[in-house]
Order: structure tokens, then C-alpha cells, then sequence
């Protein structure tokens, strides 16, 4: 090695580094601007957790609302298929009691046809007041 790479370069000083426009303007603050300043910045960050406080009840809610609608459907479903079964079966029951009375009654069509007329009339009936139900349910 050489006796001159052994040797330290002088370095010039370090010169101060420039203050930034806000470091300058703090600086120039009086205590009361500045207390006034951190007063305010307070203010600003509990209200940033505010909000966001505001957000997460928000989708809270809104995930609460979706799981109440979805089980309200699936209630809603249930009960259509147990009123649905209970039509086909007093259909079904109506078909046995029209064969019945036809081949009882013979020619006496007009008691069949009686008959059958209260049968249907009570079976549109029930249809009706479910499909009302549905609605108005549906309508909120």
C-alpha cells in the first residue's frame, strides 16, 4: 500500500440540510399556534377512528341484514313446499273421491259434478290465500 492511500482525505463540513416549508413554518409558530395546531391534528385523527369505527358497524350490519334474508328465504321456501304438498295431496284426493263417486253414483253426474265443484272450490281457495301470502310477504 501506499503512504498516500493510508492517509484520510480532509472532508469538507456537512453542511445543514434545507428545512422543509412545514419544519420552517412550525418553527415560526407561537406556543399558542402550536398547541392550537396539535389541538386540531387530535381532533382530526378521532375522527379518522370515527369513521372508520362508523364503517366496520356498517358492515357488521349490512352482513346481518344479508344472513336475517337469507334465513327468511329459506323459511319462506320451506313453507311454500309444505303448502305446495298439501295441494298436490288434496288434488290427489280429489281425483280418488271423483273416481269414487262416478262409479257409485252411475248416471247422477250432477252430484258428481257438485261434488267436485266444492272440492275445487276449496282447493283454488287455498291456492289463492298462499299465493297472497307470498305477495304480501314479498311486498314487505
Amino acid at each position: 500500500m501506499s503512504p498516500k492511500a493510508r492517509t484520510k482525505r480532509a472532508t469538507a463540513p456537512k453542511r445543514p440540510k434545507a428545512a422543509s416549508t412545514v419544519q420552517r413554518a412550525r418553527a415560526a409558530m407561537s406556543r399558542e399556534a402550536k398547541a392550537a395546531q396539535a389541538e386540531l391534528q387530535k381532533g382530526v385523527s378521532h375522527l379518522e377512528k370515527s369513521i372508520a369505527e362508523a364503517q366496520r358497524g356498517l358492515r357488521k350490519a349490512e352482513k346481518k341484514i344479508e344472513a336475517d334474508a337469507r334465513a327468511r328465504i329459506r323459511e319462506l321456501r320451506k313453507d311454500a313446499r309444505a303448502q305446495l304438498n298439501d295441494l298436490k295431496a288434496k288434488r290427489r284426493e280429489a281425483g280418488k273421491t271423483l273416481k269414487k263417486l262416478s262409479a257409485a253414483a252411475g248416471e247422477s253426474w250432477r252430484e258428481i259434478k257438485q261434488s267436485a265443484d266444492s272440492m275445487l272450490q276449496d282447493a283454488r281457495a287455498t291456492a289463492s290465500s298462499i299465493a297472497e301470502r307470498f305477495r304480501s310477504t314479498l311486498r314487505g
